[in-house]
């Protein structure tokens, strides 16, 4: 059975983390490797990577999250390689990658606590919080 996510940033910080820090969600993607494989277009990450790549972003999208391994995850750091990855340059100074629906924390049982970027929604940490989340921002 896969997850079905409503908050793509969510998800990303669910990637991040079966991916990326616990490795088990697999195989790892990396940028440098899909560009070389992607054959609809040539991607050139050095022209596009200051913005989002949309193929990569679609990847993500995509990405088929079995639910058993959601109850693996305890805490979610919303900061990783995942961001690197969908926009190479990205300067972290837009909100881009915000967070704006928490109803995804309830696919995830055992999430006690997140560190989620700035969010000029002040209610995303109060909505974790009534979800008995520890929340606070990077």
């Amino acid at each position: 059975m896969k997850a079905e996510f409503q908050d793509i940033n969510f998800k990303l910080c669910v990637i991040q983390e079966l991916m990326y820090n616990q490795g088990v969600l697999l195989p790892k993607f990396d940028i440098k490797e899909f560009v070389k494989n992607y054959k609809k277009r040539k991607i050139n990450i050095q022209k596009e990577g200051y913005k989002i790549i949309p193929e990569v972003l679609d990847y993500f999208q995509q990405l088929e999250i079995p639910a058993d391994l959601l109850k693996n995850i305890t805490k979610i750091y919303q900061f990783g390689k995942i961001y690197s990855q969908i926009c190479p340059f990205w300067s972290g100074e837009d909100n881009q990658f915000d967070i704006t629906n928490t109803a995804d924390a309830l696919l995830l049982p055992n999430l006690k606590k997140m560190t989620i970027f700035y969010s000029e929604d002040k209610s995303i940490l109060d909505q974790l919080r009534a979800l008995n989340i520890e929340a606070e921002y990077l």
